[in-house]
């Protein structure tokens, strides 16, 4: 059986272009609207996505887990936030492309991971924060089968050995929204079983 990780850089990509095709679609007025975050608004979602892509970088270049949860929340978008989000998400491809960045051990805040897991937590949490943004200003709700997939089935591996999880109802939820513990229908699609386990609930199965 393969590597959970094996092409995490191009996974990675994809999620975030996920992301930034609903990014794209944001209103003027939509950036104020709250999202199912309930602590963000659309404005400060974006931000989350833009900032973490960044702290990751950083965690490459030998920073550390102090520093990370320092700059969880500083402002990374500026004026145009389509472009930072962009240039962040190509500075993250770029950092876990180098040459070993994968086999490191990154100072992570939830523990000491290889680069290549860290990277598979930040593709979950951009493909789930690309529905979390198209349910927020009514956009396209329907993610990439192919990452939905992948996600579902890697979970145990993106996340072992971590301190918090988003599927453990038992940890703190400080970095991810505690599951959905209600009952799913049995006919629930890939991706409804997907939000369902990270937190979120749709109204219909998607």
């Amino acid at each position: 059986m393969g590597n959970a990780f094996d092409g995490i850089v191009d996974r990675f990509l994809l999620s975030s272009s996920e992301f930034e095709r609903r990014l794209r679609a944001v209103r003027a007025e939509q950036w104020c609207w709250p999202t199912p975050c309930t602590e963000w608004n659309v404005r400060q979602l974006v931000n989350h996505v833009t900032r973490g892509n960044l702290n990751y970088v950083a965690l490459v270049h030998g920073g550390s887990a102090a520093d990370f949860l320092r700059l969880r929340d500083a402002d990374a978008l500026g004026s145009d936030p389509v472009a930072a989000y962009a240039d962040s998400v190509r500075q993250c491809a770029e950092a876990f492309s180098r040459p070993g960045a994968l086999l490191e051990l990154l100072d992570y805040p939830l523990g000491r991971v290889t680069g290549e897991q860290a990277l598979a937590v930040r593709t979950t949490d951009n493909t789930v924060h690309a529905w979390d943004l198209a349910r927020a200003v009514d956009g396209d709700e329907t993610l990439d089968s192919d990452l939905v997939t992948w996600v579902n089935a890697s979970l145990t591996d993106i996340y072992a050995d971590l301190s918090e999880t988003p599927t453990a109802p038992d940890t703190t939820h400080r970095f991810f929204a505690a599951p959905d513990t209600s009952a799913l229908a049995r006919a629930a699609s890939a991706q409804t079983q997907l939000l369902h386990r990270m937190g979120r609930s749709p109204a219909a199965a998607t």
